[in-house]
């Protein structure tokens, strides 16, 4: 992504979140600006917000009104906003689980750029990275960026729970042991000769 890009879609960013604030439609930054925002590597395609499946038609009407271009992809997950050619994700379901009201909750008010907001908890945006993980999408590499990077704000326990089903995310979390990234271990790491 040029500098420009960045620019535009930092500026994307913080209008769709502006602009959800102003209709009081409770959301969340995701992703990886949400970890660029709590200190994790720099984005580098697309910003992304949480909501609420039920609080989309109201999302949807004021960024419409704002003068954003709304796209209902085939996806059933989620809907595509657009600020000129920068592209904001508005995801709904996310992993296969429904966003809920307790999720936002987690979420922290933070800076982002200029603008105050609400950020995924540092546990949420890894363990939607990880669940996302599968056989044609196993790339720890950039995972293991933001986990190093926010390592001290995980809740590594919760974040195992919410791992415990998905043989790739438990995998992730066993490198992060092997490496020491975690702060907690499940089981030793020493190898015996």
């Amino acid at each position: 992504m040029s500098a420009g890009d960045d620019r535009l879609l930092r500026e994307a960013l913080k209008r769709v979140a502006t602009t959800l604030k102003g209709a009081q439609v409770p959301f969340a930054l995701t992703g990886g600006y949400a970890s660029w925002a709590r200190g994790g590597p720099e984005p580098v395609h697309d910003a992304d917000f949480v909501l609420v499946a039920d609080d989309v038609p109201q999302a949807l009407d004021a960024l419409e009104a704002a003068g954003l271009r709304t796209v209902h992809p085939p996806e059933d997950w989620l809907e595509k906003v657009y600020d000129g050619d920068a592209l904001v994700d508005l995801i709904f379901t996310s992993t296969d689980r429904p966003v809920t009201r307790e999720r936002l909750a987690r979420a922290e008010e933070l800076r982002v750029d200029s603008v105050v907001m609400p950020v995924e908890c540092a546990t949420d945006i890894v363990a939607s990275k990880a669940l996302a993980l599968g056989e044609h999408r196993c790339d720890l590499g950039p995972l293991l960026l933001h986990a190093r990077a926010l390592r001290e704000q995980i809740d590594w326990t919760r974040l195992r729970r919410e791992c415990r089903t998905w043989p790739f995310a438990r995998a992730f979390l066993g490198l992060c042991d092997e490496l020491g990234i975690s702060t907690t271990r499940p089981y030793p790491t020493e190898v015996s000769a």
